[in-house]
């Protein structure tokens, strides 16, 4: 039987199942179908192709098995197209605009073309980066404002713009040639010409007397005395009027500002000086021009936009933090942003018709006043220039600089009346028993009172000399410390009150002695119940905006609590929102007493009834000093309040000894400051400048006020230098032929010899040797107008405050024998070698006389060995007693004859001079120029001794035309010196620092700004350290919060040390910037400024690293106060500066293309920005 194998099916395919898929449409359904067969679809062409996942088959295929990758095989990867090279294309560039044409000049009857002329083209293709016209087309509106650091700036005033004449720009190295008088008429190397030039007529005309050249007037002070009566006559329709009638000096600059005039008003304060700026913004307004205010402080600022926004409405402010309408007519900005502006080229200026500038004596400042200096340099000729100051006592001379700079009349309107008159007293009291004790001092006529100031010393020697008797003789001069103080205090405000002397403001130079003084005060209340009521809600409608830690800040309570009470204090260690608290609720007659410091009196026009001076005494950076008397103006002026007191009570407190009267009166009666020049350069006004071709920073230094001494005369100077040119060619050549041919190296010997004997003798007399010799009895070699070379004898020595007097006698002609014609002019004027040589000694021609003078040092030419025995007196009693006519033919006595005939037998026996005082052996003098000197003077002395000129008949005829050559052309150098860019004062402090921007990069070898120093230019400050930090990538790492603290070193004005609590990061961080900061100082250094590697290393203060690191990771403001001793204000000011340096830190980073880096600032911008320390102002609310 045969057996059945069993077979193995494999399983059924889904194709064998009696089923079909059919899918319906495309969305994903199917059915099944009871029939067999394979799937399809309702489709009419199948399903839709569908794109495998690319980033699953770059995975797949390169990442997860890249062994199927060839590994040799890169035919495929690389290829390589082959293309002919064009180096000529390279120079194809587009051709430069034509900057002028040709224009037919035609007969204006028959229309023949004449001739042609050159003209200007207006713009031609002109842009901000290419040209610094008015004509040039505006920019982006994004860029209006600010304009740009890539920009051109306008054009300054008072420059002359480049003519068609001055395109062809001639080089230092090229001559300039005029094609009408400096043709050649024989050509080189030939020995006759031709002259082509018209012959002269034969008829001899009279040459004309040279004009003095006319004084130019720039300054023109207006009497602010005599009235105006037509005033309305000449502005019958105003552009602005008050509810009061202007004073004279207002009505004055107002009739010129209609003019288009610029002014100079200096007027003490609170005499009205704002009227005048009101005028020229209505006037703006008028006329649909902008004007620009700028101040030197930002609370003024603030200040400013409330009082003109409420009077104009059409006001815009700009601060380094705050924007607000800058499309309005008038704003208001600080001079570092118009500088800012100016230089950037911002399209503003196009409009601007008035620049006004308040507190010009800020000027004298002396880290900002140069910011003043260069805005007035660089403002366009289309601006008139409104300058607001205290009266200074130059201001006919800063008007003066001003017109020269720019080349129109500046007119000065000074009044020195003050409207309200002030009183001056002394306060002696510290209890309610002495608080009568007020003498004055100076009345509100001026006059000084010495006998108040001596009843007050009699006052404070009465209570001296009872407290010795109760308490024992030993009395401190100066009776210190808080009890002392608010004993003082509360008797001066007793009586104040009860004289109705309120409100006051009591200056104290110390923030530390401020808030003491106030705190003191727990027992005074000044203020009614509906003022506390008023006060209460101002405090919480102001505080409201704060967040709610904020309001709890122990400076808030504690200002609360003072104000409750009328009491308030002032200076930069309060927070910016309680200041301007304090400021508003004192201007509204709430705050009785406000203790504060000299920044209260800079410009803020908050007058009171009283003003107290702690003390006459302040730090000033370097040491204690007295009040200057502009100072003391400046806060004195605060007392009294135009309209409501007739006088302004002014109040020194005395509390331990009296000042010195003579102290009292210089600061009260002196003149006050100065406006002096504070012009310094700096990288940013270097590199600003350097990047314009057209303006040079040689420029700007000859325009500076530094050196308008000197440049004032420039139009004299080149007058001179055109007539002396005129006399030099008119002059004969001397002949220098056969024996003659030495003539001008004796000359030059002979000069040189001259100077190194007047530079030895000045060294000598400059010498404690060489005027210890110079005793009674020296025999010395005067040399002056009146005597040449005549021996005389030292009688007296006497000091003055400047310089030591000789009373000499010395040897002379009698007046009868002197007759000039007896010695040629030949041996008087040209020097022979014994004439140069030694000193050839005056011996009277007859009989002998003498004459008693009084010498200064530089009258003296030798000092000899010799000493006399004489009796000065004696011979100087005798002497004058024979100036008198009735004795006047009196013989002299014996002791003057003695004298005389020694002085005469010296003379004789040593006629080249007899031995003098060697400076180096005898006078110990071994100073390297009186040691090179002396060897000089011995070879020049051995050259002149061998010249073979002097030997010719013709020699002195010859050298006196030489000698008037040679001076012509000596005068001629020193005044093209005196014209040239060499003689400025700070062109050797330029190329050092030009020297250090091209070692570190920041310009080329041709003076080309490169991209380093474009970047340096859009930092406001310690621009080469920021711009290295960026290049060096020492921020580019770090996280926004840790670039904020370390950049607050280079804001932070308070010293101190970062700690030990910082993050490693952030103390590797600041050794990096102390390193790079290091070698910036370095190349200073080896460059030859004069600023050591530790002082510019010392400008870094890392005292708030920690601070500023904590605020901008978060902290509230209250906790910060247990990181620092740091004052809240300064806390603040800090910040707030360092937001604008991260903001201009964004912008350079954008510029060089680090978009991760302006991020990361535009980051830490942001987290600075927050809560208390960028709380709006309350003015611009």
């Amino acid at each position: 039987m045969m057996e059945t194998e069993r077979l193995v099916l494999p399983p059924p395919d889904p194709l064998d199942l009696p089923l079909r898929a059919v899918e319906l449409g495309c969305t994903g359904h199917w059915e099944l179908l009871n029939l067999p067969g394979a799937p399809e679809s309702s489709l009419p062409h199948g399903l839709p192709p569908c794109a495998p996942d690319l980033q699953q088959e770059a995975e797949q295929l390169f990442l997860s098995s890249p062994a199927w990758l060839p590994l040799h095989g890169v035919e495929h990867s690389a290829r390589k197209w082959q293309r002919k090279t064009d180096p000529w294309s390279l120079l194809a560039v587009l051709g430069a605009p034509v900057p002028s044409d040709l224009q037919a000049q035609r007969h204006p009857t028959t229309g023949q073309i004449l001739g042609y002329k050159e003209v200007l083209l207006e713009n031609t293709n002109l842009s901000a980066t290419t040209s610094l016209s008015l004509r040039r087309p505006p920019g982006p509106a994004s860029q209006s404002l600010w304009g740009n650091p890539t920009q051109y700036p306008f054009w300054p005033g008072g420059m002359d713009e480049p003519t068609i004449t001055d395109l062809n720009t001639r080089e230092e190295a090229e001559e300039e040639i005029d094609f009408e008088k400096d043709l050649l008429t024989i050509p080189p190397g030939f020995k006759k010409g031709m002259d082509f030039a018209p012959k002269a007529s034969t008829a001899v005309s009279t040459p004309e007397a040279p004009e003095p050249p006319s004084q130019e007037q720039w300054a023109i002070p207006v009497d602010a005395t005599s009235p105006v009566g037509d005033f309305y006559r000449l502005i019958p329709q105003p552009a602005f009027q008050w509810a009061f009638e202007p004073d004279v000096f207002q009505k004055q600059a107002i009739l010129h500002l209609e003019r288009h005039d610029s002014v100079f008003v200096a007027a003490h304060t609170s005499a009205g000086k704002t009227v005048v700026a009101e005028y020229a913004i209505a006037l703006a307004q008028k006329h649909m021009t902008r004007t620009i205010y700028t101040s030197p402080i930002k609370a003024l600022s603030n200040q400013k936009f409330r009082d003109f926004r409420n009077t104009f409405g059409d006001v815009g402010l700009l601060t380094g933090d705050v924007q607000l309408h800058p499309e309005a007519s008038c704003l208001i900005m600080t001079t570092e942003i118009l500088r800012s502006m100016l230089y950037s080229g911002s399209d503003v200026i196009r409009d601007l018709e008035w620049v006004i500038f308040d507190e010009v004596h800020y000027i004298n400042d002396v880290e900002r006043g140069v910011v003043w200096e260069e805005v007035l340099i660089m403002l366009p000729d289309h601006v008139s220039i409104i300058l607001l100051s205290a009266t200074v006592p130059n201001a006919l001379e800063f008007a003066d600089w001003i017109g020269r700079l720019k080349r129109r009349q500046i007119y000065v309107i000074s009044t020195v009346t003050r409207p309200v008159p002030l009183e001056h007293y002394l306060f002696t009291g510290n209890s309610s028993k002495t608080q009568g004790e007020l003498f004055l001092l100076l009345d509100s006529r001026g006059a000084f009172h010495t006998k108040g100031y001596y009843a007050a010393v009699e006052a404070k020697k009465e209570r001296m000399s009872k407290h010795a008797q109760t308490f024992g003789a030993k009395q401190p001069t100066h009776q210190g410390g808080p009890a002392q103080d608010r004993g003082v205090y509360l008797s001066l405000l007793a009586s104040l009150r009860t004289r109705a002397q309120l409100p006051v403001v009591v200056f104290t130079f110390s923030r530390g002695r401020c808030d003491e003084q106030a705190s003191g005060l727990t027992s005074l209340d000044l203020t009614t119940s509906s003022e506390k009521s008023e006060i209460h809600l101002f405090l919480q409608r102001c505080l409201a905006r704060l967040r709610g830690s904020d309001r709890q800040l122990p400076q808030v309570l504690h200002m609360s609590e003072l104000l409750n009470r009328g009491l308030g204090v002032h200076h930069s260690g309060i927070l910016p929102i309680l200041k301007e608290i304090v400021e508003m609720l004192f201007s509204r007659g709430l705050v009785k007493v406000l203790f504060a410091t000299e920044t209260f009196a800079m410009g803020v026009n908050m007058p009171a009834r009283t003003v107290v001076f702690d003390s006459m005494r302040k730090h000033d950076g370097s040491t204690f000093r007295d009040l200057l008397p502009g100072e003391y103006v400046q806060m004195a002026g605060r007392a009294g309040r135009r309209g409501l007191d007739p006088t302004g009570t002014v109040i020194l407190l005395c509390k331990g000894r009296v000042p010195e009267m003579a102290d009292l009166h210089r600061m009260m009666m002196g003149k006050p400051s100065q406006l002096q020049s504070q012009f310094r350069l700096t990288y940013t006004m270097i590199l600003n400048l350097l990047r314009v071709d057209a303006l040079r920073v040689e420029d700007m230094m000859k325009r500076s006020f530094s050196e308008f001494p000197s440049r004032k005369d420039s139009k004299a100077h080149e007058q001179a230098l055109a007539e002396l040119t005129k006399r030099l060619g008119a002059l004969e050549e001397p002949d220098m032929t056969g024996q003659l041919v030495d003539l001008p190296e004796y000359y030059s010997w002979g000069e040189e010899l001259t100077e190194t004997q007047h530079m030895i003798q000045r060294r000598i007399m400059e010498s404690v040797n060489g005027l210890k010799s110079l005793s009674a009895g020296r025999v010395v070699v005067v040399k002056n107008q009146e005597h040449h070379n005549a021996l005389g004898v030292i009688l007296q020595v006497s000091s003055n405050s400047t310089s030591r007097v000789f009373t000499t006698l010395v040897l002379c002609d009698k007046p009868l024998s002197q007759d000039p014609q007896d010695r040629g002019p030949a041996t008087a004027e040209v020097p022979y070698p014994d004439d140069l040589v030694g000193f050839k000694l005056f011996l009277p021609e007859g009989p002998c006389d003498h004459t008693v003078v009084k010498l200064q040092p530089g009258d003296m030419a030798a000092i000899t060995t010799k000493v006399l025995r004489v009796n000065g007196e004696k011979i100087l009693e005798d002497f004058s007693k024979r100036q008198q006519p009735k004795f006047k033919k009196d013989p002299p006595l014996a002791a003057v004859t003695t004298a005389v005939q020694e002085l005469l037998r010296l003379a004789q026996a040593h006629p080249a001079g007899p031995p003098t005082l060697d400076p180096v052996n005898d006078l110990q003098l071994k100073d390297m120029s009186v040691v090179e000197g002396g060897l000089r003077a011995r070879k020049l002395e051995e050259l002149i001794q061998g010249a073979q000129c002097v030997h010719s008949p013709r020699f002195p005829a010859q050298y006196l035309k030489l000698r008037e050559r040679m001076q012509i052309q000596k005068e001629m150098e020193r005044l093209r010196f005196l014209l040239s860019d060499q003689s400025l004062l700070l062109l050797p402090e330029y190329h050092q620092r030009v020297e250090v921007l091209r070692t570190l990069g920041y310009v080329d070898e041709a003076g080309t700004v490169k991209l380093a120093g474009r970047v340096a230019c859009a930092m406001s400050s310690h621009e080469l350290l920021l711009t290295e930090l960026m290049f060096d990538n020492a921020l580019s790492t770090l996280r926004p919060e840790e670039i904020a603290a370390l950049l607050s070193g280079l804001v932070c004005q308070s010293p101190g040390d970062a700690g030990d609590q910082l993050p490693n990061t952030l103390k590797q961080g600041i050794e990096r910037v102390r390193a790079v900061a290091k070698r910036i100082g370095e190349v200073q250094v080896a460059c030859g400024l004069n600023q050591t590697v530790e002082e510019f290393v010392g400008e870094l203060n890392f005292g708030l690293v920690e601070v500023v690191y904590e605020w901008a990771r978060g902290m509230p403001f209250s906790e910060l106060a247990g990181l620092s001793g740091t004052p809240e204000g300064l806390v603040v000011r800090c910040i707030q500066r360092l937001a604008e340096m991260c903001r201009s830190l964004r912008g350079a980073a954008r510029l060089v293309g680090e978009p991760v880096l302006g991020a990361k600032m535009e980051t830490a911008a942001t987290l600075l920005r927050r809560d208390i320390v960028f709380a709006a102002s309350l003015y611009t609310q």
